[in-house]
């Protein structure tokens, strides 16, 4: 999505992200390293991960998360 700026979609995703408490986000850094192996996906369409139906971007911020594919991504 993150492709996409200045899609309603994308701002309201980036702002329901950046109020997360810090301590559920991954850091900046993993954070774009999880969106550079989710970018070279086939499963990406869009910004949504075909394979599960999240949104790349939430998915990839929150911590706790992993791929839905191949946990071992990330």
């Amino acid at each position: 999505m993150r492709d996409m700026k200045g899609q309603d979609d994308y701002i309201d995703l980036t702002s329901y992200i950046e109020r997360f408490d810090e301590s559920m986000r991954v850091s900046e850094i993993e954070y774009e390293e999880r969106l550079s192996i989710c970018k070279e996906c086939d499963y990406l369409l869009s910004g949504t991960c075909m394979k599960c139906g999240c949104y790349a971007e939430l998915r990839a911020a929150i911590k706790k998360n992993h791929c839905a594919d191949t946990p071992k991504r990330w």
